[in-house]
């Protein structure tokens, strides 16, 4: 059967409406991103478990989240260069075959080291699911339509951080925590026979030669790096000799990569694309957004079950407003911003954001749910009001050759900042709770079966889960202070159409076959 979408440009306003051929394509980008993302959070919770199980300790079992950030971090580079070589179809197609294979190992792990392992296999798949997604994606729809494609594709990045939480309670209380792993089995499955009847073949790939040198700086030096910040949540420290070491090499090898690239003709990532103004801008908008949000996104959970002593199911669904409020603005954000260009929305949400994230500044051991989640979903309201627009800001100037090289740089941006936000909100909640005792045995009460130390009163006076309850607010006054800094750059993204440098023959808008 054969069904046409039609491939002539449409006289008059551009048309934003999303054809059956690119929301195909979008099903099958969403269905993989939806498990790449899920997957970072779902794990988050399964890590007390994880300590039971294998006998570890805490920093033992964070590393079946750190090896699979490593792993997704060495991938990502390789985006650009493996899609023109292979094929997008082709490279997706087995990024979703080592993903699922990779959750199965996982789900069969007898032992700590053997997780952390396969967890690396399957960030190796994971890692390149989102870049080529959002290649195929941006191809698919074309420059008038970027906006109303991201907003598809920002459904699972919202969704996963909400939805993991639920999701992993009630796998590891119902059944148990290798339900975590094979979940996405079916769903790897699923992706990869509708991927495979959906996706066309890439016309023609450059039998382009890869850029060793460049990837032999970059691959190690974004692992080094990232492998280095994510360790100082461990330390609770950013100045200790295990966190420095790996971030400076890591740093050195990254800054003399950027010198390789910008002298060589072809090089790993096209870093000349920063010369575009609208992508720079974007991109500082981006770093300092995902570092405050992910930052934040980390403390709900701790807060709801440190604090307040919930279940991690409740904590996951106490966070559902947010949700919510994104899932309510980020199609109308993506349809307008096609229309008149990403900068009132993005100024707009980050406002939002601010007013909802500043109640957190006052938080209590008793603060009401009530207002905590109203302030969670006006957060929400602005987050789908920032996050894509900001991110097909970026990629709505690009040229369709320019367009692997701009979504892989976005999504190595995109890790970097998570990882870095993660981290730094995390040592700086550490040695908050190091520095007041009180707190971290409010904490403890919540969140461990051990008894209390000797002569510490059982139970616990109110007055420790209000010191708790400060660490965290004065946590959370820091991720406002760096959302408010987000207004800076935000207020120099265009706030017109952008005028998009694709050509009608650059985009992917032949007839769909399907079989």
């Amino acid at each position: 059967m054969t069904s046409s979408t039609g491939g002539h440009l449409h006289e008059g306003p551009p048309d934003t409406k999303l054809d059956r051929h690119v929301l195909l394509v979008a099903g099958v980008v969403v269905l993989g991103a939806i498990m790449s993302i899920l997957d970072v959070t779902v794990v988050a919770v399964a890590q007390n478990t994880f300590q039971q199980e294998f006998g570890t300790d805490a920093a033992g079992a964070a590393w079946t989240a750190t090896g699979y950030t490593l792993a997704l971090a060495a991938v990502i580079p390789l985006s650009s260069w493996a899609a023109s070589r292979f094929g997008t179809k082709r490279v997706y197609l087995v990024s979703l075959v080592l993903f699922t294979l990779g959750s199965v190992l996982c789900a069969l792990a007898p032992n700590i080291g053997m997780l952390v392992a396969f967890r690396v296999i399957q960030g190796l798949g994971g890692g390149m699911l989102m870049p080529i997604g959002m290649m195929m994606l941006t191809k698919a729809a074309g420059p008038e339509r970027v906006g109303s494609v991201m907003a598809v594709l920002g459904i699972p990045m919202l969704l996963g951080p909400i939805s993991g939480p639920i999701l992993g309670g009630v796998l590891i209380e119902q059944l148990s925590w290798h339900w975590i792993f094979l979940i996405n089995v079916p769903i790897g499955i699923g992706a990869l026979v509708f991927s495979w009847i959906v996706l066309r073949d890439d016309a023609e790939t450059k039998r382009s030669s890869i850029d060793v040198v460049g990837l032999l700086l970059l691959s190690p030096g974004l692992a080094l790096f990232l492998f280095g910040i994510s360790s100082s949540a461990e330390h609770r420290t950013f100045v200790s000799a295990s966190v420095l070491v790996p971030t400076i090499i890591g740093a050195i090898l990254i800054v003399a990569f950027i010198f390789h690239a910008l002298r060589k003709k072809n090089p790993l990532l096209d870093l000349r694309l920063f010369a575009n103004r609208t992508l720079s801008i974007s991109v500082i908008t981006m770093v300092l957004f995902m570092v405050a949000f992910f930052g934040a996104a980390l403390l709900f959970p701790q807060y709801f079950i440190g604090v307040r002593g919930e279940s991690t199911l409740t904590a996951g669904l106490l966070l559902a407003p947010q949700g919510i409020g994104a899932m309510l603005t980020m199609p109308i954000a993506g349809r307008l911003t096609d229309k008149m260009g990403p900068g009132k929305f993005v100024l707009g949400g980050i406002v939002l954001i601010v007013i909802g994230l500043s109640t957190f500044m006052f938080l209590g051991a008793e603060t009401s749910y009530w207002l905590i989640c109203g302030s969670l979903f006006v957060q929400g309201l602005g987050m789908g009001m920032t996050m894509m627009p900001i991110m097909s800001a970026a990629l709505a100037t690009l040229s369709n050759p320019q367009v692997p090289d701009g979504s892989t740089l976005l999504n190595v941006i995109q890790q970097s900042a998570t990882s870095i936000g993660t981290a730094v909100i995390s040592v700086i909640l550490a040695s908050s709770l190091a520095s007041k005792p009180e707190a971290g045995l409010a904490i403890m009460a919540n969140t461990s079966d051990a008894p209390l130390p000797p002569g510490v009163p059982d139970p616990l006076p109110e007055s420790f889960f209000e010191t708790a309850a400060d660490v965290f607010s004065n946590t959370f006054t820091i991720s406002v202070v760096l959302i408010v800094l987000t207004l800076i750059p935000a207020f120099f993204l265009p706030r017109k159409k952008i005028a998009s440098s694709l050509t009608e023959e650059d985009m992917d808008r032949g007839p769909i076959m399907m079989h």
